[in-house]
């Protein structure tokens, strides 16, 4: 496959925009992506695709491929699971109705959270509103941003690990399908999923191998192994699942811009992986820089 490959790496295949809850635009992104030395790189906003053709317009011009994806918020009872989905349908009915139902449900639970913040903390939804951009995913990562600006905390992940945190009492869950459901819909568009990040909470508390079971059956193709809030000992884990199950392993930084500090390539994904998910997929292309 080398010799006819129409992209080339290194591969970072998870990275947000402003379109979610990254500081960049889906332009600036992609630049910054060619100025890191990315050949391939794929933009996976929040339960969004709007970035997708500004993404891709900035590609040819920087000569970055762009792999056109979304990170689909699913969840197990309380618990956030995040799936990533490459090269599908952007019109597909049912995943267009299922996303718009997610970012309203972020939407409502992101205002719920700020009036119970604002019963202790001068902060004001209006707040929130001056950090997203118009037709952003709105979540917490712009209520982090409007308490950094309110001088209530130092930076996001001060915000995350403080007044936004699942003990700090003012935490509200938001809608989202099943994991299997997710793996479906992406399916059924004609893309490919992929598992985000499963193992943040270490080897204990990695997917159970029967659930997993069941999101092979549905069509998973993979699990994002190499990735910065994955522990040592729940990518062991992952492996060994990985093997069993024949899927394949992905590596990316999760980049936000400046909302994180994971950095562009930091981890990044074979190419004959890439080559399997373009065979794979049937609802869309990437956008090649060439």
């Amino acid at each position: 496959m080398a010799d006819v490959r129409r992209f080339r790496g290194p591969i970072d295949l998870h990275t947000h925009s402003s379109v979610s809850d990254g500081t960049e635009t889906p332009a600036e992104l992609v630049r910054a992506a060619a100025v890191a030395g990315l050949g391939t790189v794929a933009l996976t906003d929040h339960d969004s695709t709007a970035g997708w053709l500004d993404a891709a317009a900035a590609g040819a011009e920087v000569g970055v491929t762009v792999l056109p994806g979304m990170e689909l918020s699913t969840r197990i009872e309380f618990a956030s699971v995040h799936m990533l989905g490459y090269l599908f349908d952007p019109l597909n009915p049912a995943l267009v109705a299922e996303t718009a139902r997610i970012r309203e449900g972020r939407l409502t639970r992101a205002e719920e959270m700020v009036n119970r913040i604002a019963e202790d903390y001068d902060i004001t939804w209006a707040d929130v509103m001056d950090q997203a951009t118009e037709g952003a995913t709105v979540g917490r990562p712009h209520i982090a941003d409007a308490l950094v600006a309110r001088g209530l905390a130092s930076d996001r992940s001060a915000a995350f690990a403080g007044i936004l945190h699942w003990r700090g009492g003012y935490y509200q869950p938001h809608y989202a399908p099943e994991p299997l459901t997710g793996v479906r819909l992406i399916r059924e568009a004609g893309g490919v999923p992929v598992l985000a990040h499963p193992a943040t909470g270490g080897r204990g508390r990695v997917i159970p191998e029967q659930r997993l079971a069941r999101l092979v059956d549905a069509g998973l193709f993979g699990l994002e192994i190499d990735h910065r809030e994955n522990t040592e000992d729940g990518k062991a884990r992952l492996h060994e699942l990985a093997a069993k199950f024949g899927l394949a392993v992905t590596g990316s930084s999760d980049y936000h811009g400046d909302g994180k500090p994971n950095r562009l390539g930091e981890n990044t994904t074979d190419p004959e992986v890439v080559d399997r998910i373009i065979e794979e997929a049937t609802g869309a292309a990437p956008f090649y820089a060439s």
